[in-house]
């Protein structure tokens, strides 16, 4: 709060040293954070992430581990009004963030065996249909409003029961350009979470699913067991 001088952040997670080199942090500033820059740090060397006044609400950003250090500048101010300089930061495994910030084909559909060790590794795998899709163009993302049949899995409570029907309902997002829309019939929606919001990973239709799995199972391939039902 009212920013001043400067601060040098450095996160340390609680794992051993040696696997810092497969890290990748992602902060994401605040919506109404204001009064600083935020620069990547390295020996000395300052590169600028976060200007002071940039309003993108969603936006991430992203680098790894070992290039450096967060440091956080005050800027020159021309009133006293109050100003708060906030981010959430998440620390992952380097292949979980490549998998959240795909840059080549982000929408291509995945294959029989992403989707396997999709439904055992996310960090949710539902059952459901899509009932409505919400284009927020500013964040260029879409929010998928999903009615869930079955819920397999869900490392935070984002799928809820709601009213006295007892559904279960909720949100995924995704990336605008995917052109999702809302259809009939079943999906199986997997993903993972970043900065407490379900992200879209892989959704093949139900029927498809149960195909895949079948087969893998008939074969003793699958990676893990699921009741496909």
């Amino acid at each position: 709060m009212y920013p001043t001088g400067a601060l040098i952040v450095n996160l340390r997670p609680n794992t051993s040293p040696a696997s810092y080199k497969h890290l990748t942090v992602c902060i994401k500033p605040f919506k109404d954070s204001a009064g600083a820059n935020i620069y990547l740090e390295k020996t000395g060397e300052l590169k600028l992430l976060v200007r002071d006044g940039e309003r993108s609400p969603s936006k991430v950003y992203c680098f790894g581990y070992d290039q450096g250090g967060l440091f956080v500048e005050a800027t020159p101010q021309q009133d006293i009004s109050r100003k708060i300089t906030g981010f959430q930061y998440e620390l992952m495994s380097r292949g979980i963030a490549s998998d959240l910030h795909t840059v080549s084909a982000p929408c291509r559909p995945c294959s029989d065996t992403e989707v396997l060790l999709a439904v055992c590794t996310s960090d949710f795998v539902i059952r459901g249909s899509i009932q409505d899709v919400t284009n927020e163009a500013e964040e260029q993302e879409s929010v998928i409003h999903v009615g869930i049949n079955k819920l397999y899995r869900q490392k935070s409570k984002v799928f809820q029961l709601t009213g006295e029907s007892g559904n279960w309902r909720g949100q995924i997002k995704t990336l605008l350009e995917c052109g999702v829309r809302p259809g009939d019939g079943d999906f199986l929606f997997t993903g993972r979470m970043h900065f407490g919001e379900a992200r879209l990973g892989c959704a093949p239709r139900f029927k498809d699913f149960q195909r895949m799995y079948k087969e893998a199972k008939d074969k003793g391939l699958n990676p893990c067991e699921i009741g496909p039902d």
